[in-house]
């Protein structure tokens, strides 16, 4: 469907990708993954066409739709959420438009035999799938269940666009985005403003989706719940495997201990070659065979072990001032901001220690505890304390307003930094992946990801016993995620964390507070058990989410008859899709096969010229394929 071929991008003598090669088809729903900077989002803006490659080029079906969500981007305003929700279904009348002009010109047209009329008669086929696809409810109906999955309220679909935050606004794109239902869906980091709820929600959406996905996200249990392929993006290659991200590991984990034991194989041959070749070189009659050795290491076939991109953080947080047992304790807090109650009648005891995390929707109250304990904020009543000798260090959510952009990255550090620890702000910030000229930076040219790590480096300046972080792994990747919660694992301190990560979260902390309808509840246990919870609660409260009304009970039954128009529709569309998968593997199978038959003949026999490692391993990737192929051809058929 989308080619990418021989795309390099460089800036000036910088190559951040080299000549990378990888087709996205019909079925795939690949994750992105790599390092902060490698070029993930870059592929994405090449593949919708925002940005142009330095060479290279993208083949793609001028029908194709695509739906992209970057990281950031301009909000409209002046609408309110449902409205700017529903223009998601403007397409739907330049469609029907279409349909009309197609069934006119078919209408004035006698050439029932040629090409152009054949290609008349597809084109409409194909635009009439896209507007049943569209179409299988009222669109209002599926805008409203569709935010409402993204974690809107009911009563909040009438408020105007601009009274919501930035990352409110993100859900309404991406609603949009998903209620266009297009052929490609291009997300960057569509997690990174969402709850844990709403991202259970878009993964059984994204999983049941018949459409291609390339997928950017930190979140490894999101890339291994929703995503079928993984390319990994380091050092501007790419390398491509056709299983989620957690399998992706053990592959690569395999590829470079073959590649490593192969080599190790090569350099001993090597050796005892170029002994022989120093040994006899000058024996007359030994000559030719130290002729053949010679051209024989000349035409040898170096291997070569993928290069590895082994630069991590090393996040160790200073040893923690022993506190006493209670670290924050409040009774009856309500908290909010002018008129407005955020939550009421809240009892919390957090101890040293404990390990906390504040989970629940964007807006109910998680920062807001946080500027209580930090005393920024006063309660409207009940008592909020810190207990003996309890100093916190507070990691902000919104690090792009807390940073000053004018200043360097050094310099931000050695603004705060007193006594001893300035000597070691190099070092710190070494650790932190700024070095040589990257700490002259000024934070305004810094990526999200790394003004979070330049942020968690303001942390360790000074010793402190509470680690207060608010959404601290926004804009990290997965490997810095993982070294900042094995260093949060270790801290002998108090922590309190907002995360919506479920995979930074397991085996992090012991205790949950949810935020949830201006209430606040306590959860014993790890986010697993929360999650487990929940599923249970929420079927228990399916009964309070039936319409009542009659208009609202015509919508649904309205809604359910089409939806069963709709899965009859799918239904052949998958039938046919499914024939010419079936055929399609059936011809790869018995291609596959021919190459294992080829190279097992070799094996059985091989010549002096033959390396037996790497036909061993083409024999084994052979072998991989197969039995994927062979499974999925097993499954078509039943």
């Amino acid at each position: 469907m989308v080619s990418i071929d021989d795309v390099t991008v460089a800036y000036g003598g910088f190559v951040l990708l080299d000549k990378i090669n990888f087709h996205i088809s019909e079925t795939d729903k690949i994750g992105l993954v790599g390092k902060n900077g490698a070029g993930k989002s870059t592929i994405l803006k090449i593949i919708c066409g925002e940005q142009l490659p330095t060479s290279g080029q993208i083949d793609k079906p001028n029908s194709l739709s695509i739906g992209y969500l970057p990281q950031l981007m301009e909000h409209h305003r002046g609408r309110t959420v449902l409205e700017e929700t529903m223009t998601a279904f403007d397409e739907m009348a330049s469609l029907q438009a279409e349909v009309e002009r197609i069934n006119t010109e078919l209408a004035e047209r006698t050439d029932y035999e040629s090409v152009e009329y054949l290609k008349l008669i597809e084109e409409l086929n194909e635009v009439n799938d896209r507007l049943s696809a569209g179409s299988s409810e009222p669109p209002e109906v599926s805008a409203r269940r569709t935010l409402l999955g993204l974690g809107f309220k009911p009563e909040e679909l009438d408020r105007k666009t601009e009274t919501f935050s930035q990352g409110w606004n993100m859900r309404i794109e991406l609603a949009k985005i998903l209620l266009r239902r297009p052929d490609l869906m291009l997300l960057d980091e569509p997690t990174n403003h969402l709850d844990i709820e709403s991202i259970e929600w878009l993964e059984d959406y994204l999983k049941s989706r018949r459409c291609s996905l390339v997928l950017v996200s930190h979140d490894r249990k999101f890339l291994d719940n929703v995503t079928n392929r993984t390319v990994e993006i380091m050092l501007g290659n790419i390398h491509d495997y056709k299983v989620p991200y957690s399998q992706y590991l053990q592959l690569r984990a395999e590829r470079i201990a073959q590649q490593t034991a192969a080599w190790e194989n090569q350099q001993k041959m090597i050796e005892k070659t170029e002994d022989f070749i120093r040994t006899f070189r000058y024996k007359p009659t030994k000559s030719n065979q130290v002729q053949s050795r010679i051209k024989a290491l000349e035409k040898l076939e170096r291997i070569e072990i993928d290069e590895t991109d082994n630069v991590t953080l090393k996040v160790k947080f200073p040893p923690a001032e022993r506190a006493g047992d209670v670290v924050f304790k409040a009774a009856g807090l309500t908290v909010g901001y002018g008129d407005k109650v955020v939550f009421s009648n809240a009892d919390i005891e957090i101890k040293r220690g404990e390990k906390v995390a504040l989970v629940g929707r964007n807006g109910e109250g998680k920062t807001t505890l946080m500027r209580v304990i930090t005393g920024e904020l006063t309660p409207f009543s009940g008592s909020a304390t810190l207990g003996h000798n309890v100093h916190y260090g507070y990691y902000a959510q919104n690090q792009e307003d807390v940073l000053d952009k004018r200043e360097t990255v050094y310099g931000t550090l050695d603004r705060i930094a007193v006594g001893d620890i300035r000597t070691k702000l190099r070092d710190i910030l070494a650790q932190f992946l700024f070095r040589g000229e990257d700490i002259d930076k000024r934070v305004s040219v810094l990526s999200g990801g790394e003004r979070a790590r330049l942020g968690m480096a303001k942390l360790m300046l000074q010793s402190h016993n509470l680690l207060l972080l608010d959404e601290p792994t926004n804009h990290m990747d997965i490997k810095s995620k993982d070294i900042l919660k094995q260093a949060l694992r270790a801290f002998d301190g108090t922590l309190v964390v907002v995360s919506h990560d479920r995979d930074f979260l397991d085996g992090l902390v012991d205790k949950l507070y949810e935020f949830r309808d201006g209430r606040m509840k306590e959860h014993l246990g790890g986010v697993a058990e929360f999650l487990e919870r929940k599923k249970i609660e929420n079927l228990q409260e399916l009964e309070r989410l039936v319409p009542k009304g009659p208009d609202e009970q015509k919508n649904a039954r309205k809604a359910e008859a089409s939806a069963d128009f709709e899965k009859r529709r799918e239904a052949g569309k998958t039938d046919r899709k499914k024939r010419n998968r079936i055929e399609f593997l059936e011809k790869e199978i018995t291609r596959i096969e021919a190459s294992m038959k080829a190279l097992e003949e070799k094996l059985s026999a091989p010549s002096e010229t033959d390396d037996i490692m790497e036909l061993t391993r083409s024999y084994l990737e052979f072998k991989r394929d197969l039995d994927a192929k062979t499974d999925e051809w097993g499954s078509l058929i039943d």
